[in-house]
């Protein structure tokens, strides 16, 4: 292993991560993912913000499975449930990107031989781009799908739609997982007076 780079666990890869809350970091991301590290990490990220699948789900996606679909079901490798994903809104950037894939099977080739780039590889992609435009704290590969339920929540307040997709056992979960506790704690107070 080269010097200061060390093995990531997936534990590590999880703790503290949070949501990018913030609309500026979401395009500033894509921009630097773009910029520093190339298309396929750059609809990488495209996809976790807009689907919420988990980054072995992605990674796992092959060519056939996705061109000129606007909709598929994925069986989530955790859960083994199937879940229906939408891509109309990704679809163009989507299938320009995979113009790009001749000879591929894999909708995120790694360069090393015929598979898919790695969870660790996914990891050191997103932090790059993040360090080059100043995100320094808690960017992660749950921070796709994290980010996407977010911004779900947000705009829908649909905590039950969410927990649905995101496959949890409680909303509390859902809404601990995407950071919206301590976020609504925290409003609340700024204007709370007697």
């Amino acid at each position: 292993m080269k010097e200061g780079l060390t093995k990531l666990s997936k534990k590590d890869e999880i703790k503290d991560v949070q949501p990018l809350r913030d609309y500026d970091q979401i395009i500033d991301m894509k921009w630097s993912l773009k910029k520093w590290c190339g298309d396929r990490d750059y609809i990488l990220f495209l996809l976790g913000i807009n689907t919420g699948l988990r980054v072995t789900d992605l990674l796992n996606l092959r060519v056939k499975d996705i061109k000129k679909k606007k909709k598929i079901t994925v069986k989530e490798g955790k859960t083994n449930k199937p879940r229906t994903i939408h891509l109309a809104n990704v679809y163009k950037e989507l299938n320009e990107y995979i113009k790009t894939l001749e000879g591929s099977e894999w909708l995120f080739p790694s360069r090393k031989g015929d598979k898919p780039i790695t969870r660790i590889q996914a990891y050191r992609q997103l932090n790059k781009a993040a360090k080059m435009v100043d995100i320094e704290d808690g960017i992660g590969t749950h921070t796709m799908r994290k980010t996407f339920g977010y911004w779900y929540y947000k705009q829908t307040k649909d905590v039950a739609k969410l927990q649905m997709m995101l496959n949890h056992s409680h909303p509390k979960i859902t809404l601990q997982y995407i950071g919206i506790n301590n976020e609504g704690l925290d409003n609340s107070l700024n204007n709370f007076i007697l």
